[in-house]
C-alpha cells in the first residue's frame, strides 16, 4: 500500500507516492526554528562573538575559514547558540542551502540571514538536509520563495515548508545510501582541484621560483603577434556561430561552453571576430576579483567571442600554455590588480595596457615542456570529470527513488 502525498498550503508534493507509514508534515511541527540576530554595529551591545554568514553556509557542510564578529548580550547568547546537530539553513542567496553543525557550542552564532533548526525526535538532521537539496534543485523549495527579484526564505516560509517523512530508522538508512555516494563525488571534486593546484603549482616551480633559472624578462607583446577586441553585435537564441562572452570564462583557467549565445557575422569580420584553438582569450572588463580571467580556446567548432574580451595570438618565442599560465598565477593576478582601474564597481584593463604586462620570457622548448605536464593534467581531469558526471547523475537519481519511497 502508498498514499498519494497531496498538496498542503503553497508547497508542491504532487504526484508522488509515499509507503503508507511516511506522513506529510510542516517543518514547524517536527523542529525548532529561529532566525539569527540583526547586524547592527550602532545598536549591538554585549560580547564579540564569531557568528555565521549565508557565505559560510555550503551544501552539506560549513565553512568556518573566515568568521566575522559581532556583539551579543548576556541574554543572547543562548537564543543564537549553534549546538551539535543544529541544521543551518540560508534565509537567502542560494535560499535553502543548508549544512549540520557537528561538534560542540564553541561560541559562535548566527546572524539574521541564517536559520538555526533543531530538529525533534522524529527528524533526522541529514535527512533534513538531503531533502533541502533536493527540493532546491528539483524547483519544489521556489514555492516557498518570498520576493519577486531576490529569493528569500523567510522564518514563515520555513515553518510551513512540507516534507514526507518516513520513520526515523528509514530516514537514517536513507541518509546512509545518500552520503555514501556524496563521498564519492565530494572526493572526485576534492581530486579535480588537486590537479588544478598541481597546474599552477608546476607553473610556479618551473619559471617563477627564486631558484629556478633567471630568465630574461620582456613583455606579453613580445610574445603575441596580435590583440583582437571582439565583437559588439548583439548576441541571441540564433544564429551562425556561438558567440564566447566573459561568463563563459571560468577562474580557473579554462572555457565552459553552457549557456551560449549565437550571432552572426559579415563574411569580412570573421577572421577578425572568431578564434581559433591556440587563441587566448583575455576577460578585460568584469569585477574587481574577476578581471583579467585567461583561458585557451581548444574547441574545433568556429566561435565568435565578444567586446569584454581580448584574443591573444603567439607568436613563435611562445607556447600559449605558458602564456596562459603566467595571466593565470598569483604573480599575474597581482599585476592585473594592479592595472585595472575600478569605474562603479567594475574594473577594467584595456588591450594597450594588457600588451605592456611584464612577463618572464624562458627558452620555448622549456614552455612546452610544461605544455605537455599540463595537457596530462587536463587529461587526468577529463577522466574525472567523466566519473563525476557518472556519480552525479547516480546521486540524482537516488535522492529521486529515496523521497518517493523506492529506495
Amino acid at each position: 500500500m502508498s498514499i498519494e502525498v497531496q498538496q498542503i498550503g503553497v508547497g508542491r508534493r504532487l504526484n508522488i507516492s509515499a509507503p503508507d507509514n511516511w506522513r506529510t508534515v510542516r517543518l514547524a511541527d517536527v523542529a525548532d526554528m529561529r532566525l539569527g540576530k540583526m547586524l547592527d554595529a550602532q545598536k549591538n551591545r554585549g560580547n564579540l562573538h564569531p557568528y555565521l554568514r549565508n557565505p559560510n553556509v555550503r551544501w552539506f557542510q560549513l565553512d568556518l575559514a573566515d568568521l566575522k564578529e559581532m556583539r551579543f548580550e548576556i541574554e543572547e547568547e543562548e537564543k543564537f547558540s549553534i549546538r551539535d546537530g543544529d541544521v543551518i539553513i540560508c534565509e537567502g542567496g542560494e535560499a535553502g542551502r543548508a549544512a549540520v553543525w557537528s561538534g560542540p557550542d564553541i561560541g559562535v552564532k548566527f546572524q539574521k540571514a541564517i536559520h538555526r533548526v533543531r530538529p525533534g525526535p522524529a527528524l533526522f538532521n541529514r535527512f533534513l538536509v538531503h531533502q533541502l537539496f533536493y527540493d532546491y534543485h528539483s524547483g519544489v523549495l521556489s514555492d516557498y520563495y518570498t520576493g519577486a527579484t531576490i529569493s528569500h526564505l523567510t522564518g514563515q516560509d520555513l515553518a510551513r515548508y512540507e516534507i514526507a517523512l518516513p520513520p526515523l530508522d528509514e530516514q537514517r538508512r536513507i541518509v546512509a545510501i545518500l552520503d555514501q555516494v556524496d563521498d564519492l563525488r565530494r572526493k572526485r571534486r576534492e581530486a579535480l582541484d588537486q590537479l588544478q593546484q598541481l597546474k599552477s603549482i608546476s607553473f610556479k616551480t618551473m619559471f617563477l621560483d627564486p631558484q629556478a633559472t633567471e630568465f630574461p624578462w620582456g613583455r606579453i607583446q613580445d610574445l603575441t603577434s596580435s590583440t583582437q577586441y571582439g565583437t559588439s553585435v548583439k548576441a541571441g537564441d540564433r544564429g551562425e556561430f556561438p558567440i564566447l562572452r566573459m561568463g563563459n570564462l571560468t577562474y580557473e583557467g579554462e572555457i565552459d561552453t553552457t549557456g551560449l549565445k549565437y550571432l552572426d557575422l559579415p563574411t569580412s569580420d570573421v577572421d577578425k571576430y572568431t578564434v581559433a584553438p591556440g587563441d587566448i582569450l583575455f576577460n578585460r572588463t568584469n569585477s574587481p576579483d574577476l578581471v583579467g580571467k585567461t583561458a585557451i580556446f581548444r574547441e574545433r567548432e568556429v566561435y565568435a567571442f565578444a567586446g569584454y574580451l581580448v584574443r591573444l595570438r603567439v607568436n613563435d618565442r611562445a607556447d600559449p600554455e605558458f602564456v596562459s599560465g603566467y595571466l593565470n598565477s598569483k604573480r599575474g593576478k597581482a599585476v592585473l590588480r594592479g592595472m585595472c582601474k575600478a569605474i562603479i564597481g567594475m574594473a577594467n584593463i584595456n588591450a594597450q595596457e594588457l600588451r605592456r604586462i611584464p612577463i618572464p620570457i624562458p627558452p620555448l622548448n622549456l614552455q612546452r615542456t610544461f605544455a605537455a605536464r599540463v595537457a596530462e593534467i587536463d587529461k587526468l581531469k577529463t577522466q574525472h570529470r567523466a566519473h563525476l558526471a557518472k556519480l552525479d547523475a547516480l546521486f540524482a537519481s537516488l535522492q529521486h527513488r529515496a523521497f518517493r519511497g523506492e529506495l
